[in-house]
């Protein structure tokens, strides 16, 4: 039978918009953000669970990380090895979080960015806290398990975690239209807040913050707007200022060293190489003078980042300009997003403390529910088998005369004896009279006949007594709140005298470091580029002194200014500027600097077709022409930028600068002279070239020829003598030219 098929007629954005939405919560429940309750994200929880199926306990050997990762991936996480062990790395690395949950074993990566070793290589089991906080009471029906992806196992909804984790660890994640990031916390402190909590749920943020001063990183540091944090902890949102501690130690010689022995949470990984790097490049930009050396000496024992300061150094001036030019002093960016209740939600410090108590009076509850159930089971044994005891003599007769177990079991239940051989009649009117339950009875044919012995059974009156007082506690606690609250407060009180430590952040309002720039002593220099483009700076009259053999192997030479720029304009349109100061200052024979190495010019890439100094160019015009013949002057003030490279004109496509040249106070007494490839000379006046900005194209200069180009300018004052250029078979005077109009063809030679 064929069927018809149908066709569904729909809004094509509707459906893209759907399946969009329906992507980006997956990716926001079920991946990137941790849940309030336990503060996990699934692939933590996941990793967690699995190491405790395992049995991989803190109390016994260390697995291979390849396993748990393997076991985990091919039971709940199918999302990919390498997440599944980043997270387990991160779990065990003690500068990442301010509790480790992973005891790993091998090396895990360390500060300075190292990764950690292959999973086939490491090794890792359940921190202590990890048993005995979050994963406790699994066994006691106290959260939900879901069906795994496959629906093969099951696996717990949240774990019973019974510490604020968000607060304690932390959390970062990225997910699709929002990112969290929480800043991990003091564990001693969080526990007072969260007893605090229980004892006031009233509290409010500034009364919270009595107890949780504000973040403590694993790396220590200081927090320097101690200000700003209550309107953080209030919104859940805002900057964190954190800087690195930094001590002075005095050295050899007079001198001091500064060591810096914590560094802030934002440095971790590659940024310490990158903070030695930005160092470097303070004292080779000649930012400051005062750092001789630098070494990272750190360790397994701690961070220890030494500078070494030259005698008389300005250690507090120097201490700012690293607050203000390195990642010393950064910023953490809170956003204290999480799931709860299903749902993505940026909560405070007080909320966030509301929804883990709230869940550990569920866990209670249920824990309660469960030992309270089996309690109640255990007393109707209990019950049973003290009460069998005193009636053993008919149990056993019962017993002996009974063809099978159902026989007896039915005699102990409901009084049958329809089937039973007794002795006596007696004993058999007594067994008439036996109504145990269904599970006294089992436990009675189960029973063994040395808890007969009288020591046995006074131990099990003892043990009934116990389960009266279990039962009565525990309903105690289920029906009364306060009595739940107690127990919990309990509980927290002797997780933070087992793990708790001291506070690792110092919490503080620092004023904003300052950085006063020294004020550089100005005075005249000459710079010297070689033919090499190797360039150098020296003292005017020590110029003067050898004057002829500069001149001979230099191929530009000008006075300036020592505060002054260069520009260098080259054949692509670009201008490049370079500091005086940036290059070297010293003797006549020192070797100069590439200017490729201290600007963003490339002379392999461009040609330098004009470079002067700033303080000349402003005072100029500039003539500019290009190799398709546009010409135009353009004021030397425009160039005047504080970018170290930006567009010095603009050019057509495949065209490029062919000349660029100062021109006069009196430009209309000086004449162009245009030159060809083809041979063409067009003489004209400068003062008929109009004045443009300097993105604009220009005008025409000379009118050329197809496949023709312009190749040499040439600016001529009212000079007399003769101006000869190279242009082959013969010499052309250029001064003899005579003055023809712009945008013209020009005379062959």
């Amino acid at each position: 039978m064929q069927t018809e098929d149908r066709l569904i007629r729909t809004e094509y954005s509707e459906i893209m918009q759907k399946s969009y939405i329906d992507y980006a919560m997956s990716v926001i429940i079920a991946r990137a953000l941790p849940d309030v309750r336990d503060g996990l994200k699934p692939v933590q929880r996941r990793t967690l669970y699995d190491m405790y199926e395992l049995g991989i306990r803190y109390d016994r050997p260390y697995r291979k990380c390849a396993r748990i990762v393997g076991d985990t991936m091919g039971k709940y996480h199918p999302h990919g090895d390498s997440s599944i062990y980043e997270a387990l790395v991160v779990m065990a690395q003690e500068f990442k979080r301010g509790l480790p949950l992973v005891d790993g074993h091998g090396n895990f990566g360390s500060i300075e960015g190292d990764g950690a070793a292959a999973m086939r290589y490491t090794e890792a089991r359940l921190e202590k806290v990890t048993q005995e906080a979050y994963l406790a009471d699994l066994d006691k029906d106290v959260v939900n398990f879901v069906p795994n992806f496959d629906e093969t196992d099951k696996e717990p909804q949240v774990l019973p975690v019974k510490v604020p984790n968000l607060l304690i660890n932390g959390a970062e994640g990225i997910a699709v239209g929002m990112a969290t990031s929480i800043p991990p916390h003091n564990f001693g402190e969080v526990i007072d807040g969260v007893i605090a909590y229980l004892k006031n749920p009233d509290i409010n943020t500034e009364q919270m913050m009595e107890y949780i001063k504000g973040p403590d990183f694993p790396t220590g540091g200081i927090v320097t707007n101690q200000d700003e944090l209550q309107n953080i902890y209030s919104t859940g949102a805002g900057k964190i200022k954190i800087r690195g501690k930094v001590d002075v130690e005095n050295a050899k010689g007079g001198k001091d060293r500064l060591v810096i022995s914590e560094i802030p949470y934002t440095m971790i990984g590659a940024n310490i190489g990158k903070f030695l790097n930005d160092v470097f490049a303070l004292v080779e930009t000649k930012k400051t003078a005062d750092i001789v050396d630098i070494s990272n000496q750190s360790s397994k024992e701690g961070i220890r980042i030494v500078l070494e300061l030259r005698r008389g150094a300005d250690v507090e001036n120097l201490c700012n300009l690293l607050y203000k030019k390195t990642k010393l002093e950064d910023t953490f960016g809170v956003n204290m997003l999480s799931v709860a209740n299903g749902r993505p939600e940026t909560m405070g410090l007080v909320p966030m403390i509301r929804h883990h108590v709230e869940f550990q009076y569920e866990l209670a509850t249920r824990k309660y529910n469960t030992l309270l159930a089996k309690e109640k089971e255990k007393k109707e044994i209990q019950e049973g088998l003290i009460r069998a005891c005193d009636v053993i003599d008919l149990i056993i007769e019962i017993l002996r005369g009974s063809k099978n177990i159902k026989e007896a079991k039915s005699c102990l239940i409901s009084g049958d004896t329809g089937n039973i051989r007794f002795r006596s009649e007696r004993s058999k009117k007594q067994a008439e009279k036996l109504n145990f339950t269904e599970r006294q009875a089992t436990a009675i044919l189960e029973m063994r006949l040395y808890r007969l012995i009288g020591l046995e059974i006074e131990a099990l009156r003892k043990e009934h007594e116990e389960t009266i007082k279990k039962l009565a506690l525990y309903e105690d606690i289920l029906s009364n709140r306060d009595s739940m609250k107690k127990v919990i407060i309990k509980e927290l009180r002797a997780f933070k005298k087992e793990y708790a430590r001291p506070r690792r952040t110092r919490i503080d309002n620092i004023a904003e470091a300052v950085y006063v720039e020294k004020k550089i002593e100005e005075r005249d220099v000459t710079v010297l580029i070689d033919r090499f483009g190797y360039a150098r700076t020296m003292d005017v009259a020590l110029y003067e002194r050898n004057k002829e053999a500069a001149d001979s192997e230099s191929r530009e030479i000008f006075h300036c200014k020592n505060t002054d720029r260069i520009c260098i304009f080259t054949n692509r349109g670009q201008l490049h500027m370079l500091k005086v100061l940036d290059l070297p200052y010293g003797k006549f024979r020192d070797k100069g600097q590439p200017i490729d190495n201290v600007s963003n010019y490339d002379s392999s890439q461009e040609q330098c077709v004009y470079l002067a100094p700033l303080s000349a160019v402003i005072q100029r015009m500039l003539l500019f022409g290009t190799a398709s013949g546009m010409v135009k002057q353009v004021s030397g003030k425009e160039f005047d930028v504080s970018k170290r490279t930006t567009a010095a004109t603009k050019l057509s496509d495949g065209d490029e600068v062919v000349f660029i040249k100062e021109l006069s106070l009196e430009a209309e007494q000086e004449t162009v002279v245009m030159q060809s490839e083809k041979g063409m000379f067009l003489r004209i006046e400068a003062g008929s070239i109009p004045e443009k900005k300097k993105m604009a194209i220009g005008v025409r200069g000379i009118r050329l020829a197809e496949q023709d180009r312009l190749t040499h300018m040439y600016l001529l004052g009212d000079e007399e003598e003769m101006i000869e250029a190279d242009y082959e078979p013969a010499k052309v005077v250029l001064n003899r030219l005579r003055v023809g109009s712009r945008d013209t063809k020009g005379v062959k030679r």
